[in-house]
C-alpha cells in the first residue's frame, strides 16, 4: 500500500494568530470530506507536499499548516512567543476558523507530541489520532537524543562526535541544548550557520535505518535546516514548555479515543519505549512496531503502515456515522 497520488491544495492562506505570528495554512482533497489535520515534526520542520499523499483525497479534507517560525509562516525563525501552549492554541484557532466540529489528528515525531497535547486539551473535539515516531517530551527522551550516554550517541558515536564539534569549548557546566542555544542566538553568523548545519546533520544522519543518499543531499533546503535547528533547540532547552511526564500523566483524558500508534523498531531519534509506554497507558490504542524501520515516515514499511492507518480511520468514521 503506497502513497496516494500527488495533489495540489484547493485553498491556501496566511492565518493571523496571536503575538504577531502568521501561519501558512492549506487545504487539499475533498472540502466535504472527513477533516484531518497534519501536524509536522521538528519543531521547525514545516510541511512539504508529500504529506498530502498519506490520505485518500476523495474522502479526506486534508489540512496542513506551518507551525510558528517555520516554513512559510511569519516571522521566520522567531523564538519569541513560540511555546507548546501557543501552538495548541493555534491548532484550536485553526479549527474554529475552518468551522470544524470534530477532526482527526495525524502527527509524527514532534507532531505526535503536539497532537497528544491538543487532544488532552480538548478531547471532545477529536475523532481519533494517528501517531508516528512517538516523542513524549520527558527528560529521558531528551537524553536519548542529545546526551553522550543516550541511545543515539551510543549507536552513532562518529556522527555524535561531529555533532559536538561546534560546542566543545562551551560544554563545561552547560548542557548541549544551552551551548547550542547560545550560538543560535548570537550575532556571529558564520559560527551560527556552522552550528545549524551540525544540528540538522545529526538528526538527518540518524533518522533512517538505511541511508543510501549522498551526505551532501542531507541538507537540500537551508531554509528548513535553519528553522528546524533553531526551534528544536529552543523547545528542548525549555523542556517543551510542559511539566515532566505531562502526557503520560494525562492519558486518562484521551482513553476513549481510537489511537493508532506507529513506530519504527530501530528509531534512533525517538526511542520505541515511548510508543510502548503510551500504548500501555491507553487501552483503546493500537500499537504497530514496524520492523526494518527507523524514524522517518518515508521508509517503505512505515509509509505502508501510515496509509493503512488512514484507511482504517475512514472505516471507523463510516461505522460511527
Amino acid at each position: 500500500m503506497q502513497l496516494f497520488p500527488a495533489i495540489s491544495p484547493y485553498k491556501t492562506e496566511m492565518f493571523d494568530v496571536s503575538d504577531g505570528h502568521q501561519l501558512y495554512l492549506e487545504q487539499t482533497g475533498n472540502p466535504d470530506g472527513i477533516p484531518i489535520l497534519f501536524l509536522h515534526g521538528g519543531p521547525g520542520a514545516g510541511i512539504s507536499a508529500t504529506y498530502r499523499q498519506f490520505f485518500d483525497p476523495e474522502h479526506y479534507r486534508i489540512i496542513g499548516f506551518d507551525q510558528r517560525g517555520c516554513g512559510k509562516s511569519l516571522p521566520f525563525g522567531s523564538l519569541e512567543h513560540n511555546t507548546s501552549q501557543l501552538l495548541v492554541q493555534d491548532v484550536l484557532a485553526i479549527q474554529s476558523h475552518l468551522k470544524i466540529g470534530k477532526w482527526v489528528l495525524f502527527g509524527g515525531s514532534w507532531g505526535s507530541t503536539l497532537a497528544l497535547l491538543v487532544a488532552i486539551e480538548q478531547p471532545q473535539n477529536i475523532i481519533g489520532l494517528i501517531l508516528r515516531g512517538i516523542f513524549l517530551a520527558r527528560e529521558e527522551d531528551y537524553s536519548w537524543y542529545l546526551d553522550k550516554k543516550g541511545g543515539a550517541a551510543q549507536l552513532f558515536p562518529e556522527f555524535y562526535n561531529e555533532f559536538l564539534k561546534p560546542i566543545k569549548s562551551q560544554l563545561t557546566g552547560q548542557s548541549i541544548a544551552d551551548a547550542y542555544y547560545d550560538i543560535f542566538t548570537s550575532n556571529n553568523e558564520v559560527r551560527k550557520m556552522a552550528a545549524i548545519k551540525a544540528w540538522f546533520l545529526w538528526e538527518a544522519r540518524i533518522s533512517r535505518l538505511h541511508i543510501q543518499i549522498n551526505e551532501e543531499q542531507l541538507i537540500p533546503d537551508v531554509h528548513r535546516a535553519i528553522s528546524l535547528a533553531l526551534l528544536e533547540c529552543h523547545y528542548i532547552k525549555h523542556q517543551c514548555f510542559i511539566p515532566e511526564n505531562h502526557i503520560l500523566n494525562n492519558t486518562v483524558k484521551i482513553k476513549d479515543l481510537p489511537i493508532n500508534i506507529i513506530h519504527g523498531r530501530y528509531d534512533t531519534v525517538c526511542k520505541v519505549e515511548s510508543a510502548y509506554s503510551l500504548h500501555q497507558a491507553l487501552d483503546n490504542s493500537k500499537l504497530s512496531i514496524i520492523p526494518e524501520a527507523g524514524h522517518s515516515a518515508g521508509e517503505k514499511n512505515t509509509t505502508k503502515a501510515l496509509c493503512r492507518a488512514t484507511r482504517d480511520m475512514l472505516k471507523f468514521c463510516k461505522e460511527q456515522s
